[in-house]
């Protein structure tokens, strides 16, 4: 039996159900249990100033140290670049679609929005990036789950939102008016799209069962974008982004990092083979820093 944890939201359950169900399928007993984590409950403020994306996952972290989990279901997005000592990420499901998508009330997508349009997100990378495109919106905080989200943009408050598609989609949501944004100009978050399921190290009969929900690809590009993460020194403050694919044997991975108000954004890609996943991901951030990324965002690059 597996004791395995999640966040108590209803995306997070679809997403620990989906995990579950794999690991149920390859005849591991499973047991969910679902936790209600700090983050959730400070759901109306703002996650920069109150600690940022950790709140999500740190009681869930305690719980699995304290012996009380053998596993946990995370989006990788909401994950610090390194884990807890005595943690670690044991498996990586195949990836969801990583591209943010703008839901609005209207038809046409991005360019289709009237000038001082008012569009909701509390991603500073996505605020970043739409007013890199658009100048003219005026881009406001918006929180709750997506349901939440989606009943406030109908609710007439704002123009359009933007979401994760891999949310969408785990949750079977189909909104009218959704297009995808092109994931070459609104590159996703690091680890976007992308589930960890996460472990104690020591516990090596748990980790042993799990490895039937690892995905190779899906591992390598985590390991590039954390990679990234981890040497760019960014938090959930900074306006950065980092997207990975493997075709063959291959890694390529586009990088940018903005100023606040997208007036500034560094741009730079890499690729190489996939076994230099994690090189090549520390690569493209030193190559941004030495654009001056650490000028225009909070970055605290960490040494070599």
């Amino acid at each position: 039996m597996i004791r395995l944890g999640t966040r108590a939201s209803a995306l997070a359950l679809a997403q620990a159900r989906a995990v579950a169900a794999r690991l149920e399928a390859a005849g591991v007993a499973v047991e969910l249990r679902p936790m209600r984590t700090e983050g959730d409950r400070l759901a109306d403020a703002r996650l920069a100033g109150v600690g940022g994306k950790g709140l999500f996952v740190r009681d869930i972290e305690e719980a699995l140290l304290r012996g009380e989990l053998d596993a946990a279901v995370h989006s990788l997005k909401d994950l610090p670049a390194e884990p807890p000592a005595g943690l670690c990420l044991a498996a990586y499901p195949i990836r969801e679609d990583p591209r943010d998508v703008l839901v609005a009330r209207r038809p046409g997508g991005l360019t289709a929005l009237a000038a001082g349009a008012v569009v909701g997100t509390s991603s500073p990378r996505r605020r970043a990036l739409l007013l890199a495109a658009r100048p003219d919106l005026v881009v406001q905080p918006i929180r709750g789950n997506v349901d939440t989200r989606l009943r406030k943009l109908a609710g007439g408050d704002w123009d359009a939102i933007v979401l994760a598609a891999a949310g969408l989609a785990r949750l079977g949501l189909r909104p009218e008016h959704a297009l995808p944004l092109d994931p070459a100009v609104h590159v996703p978050a690091v680890g976007q799209g992308i589930l960890a399921v996460e472990s104690r190290v020591d516990d090596r009969p748990t980790r042993s069962r799990l490895a039937v929900l690892d995905d190779a690809a899906t591992r390598v590009c985590a390991l590039a974008e954390r990679a990234y993460l981890a040497r760019l020194g960014a938090s959930c403050t900074t306006p950065m982004a980092a997207h990975a694919r493997l075709e063959g044997g291959t890694v390529a991975i586009a990088g940018l990092v903005a100023s606040e108000d997208g007036r500034q954004v560094l741009r730079a890609t890499t690729s190489g083979a996939a076994a230099d996943a994690a090189a090549l991901g520390r690569a493209l951030a030193e190559t941004l820093l030495g654009r001056g990324a650490a000028r225009i965002a909070p970055l605290e690059p960490v040494e070599r």
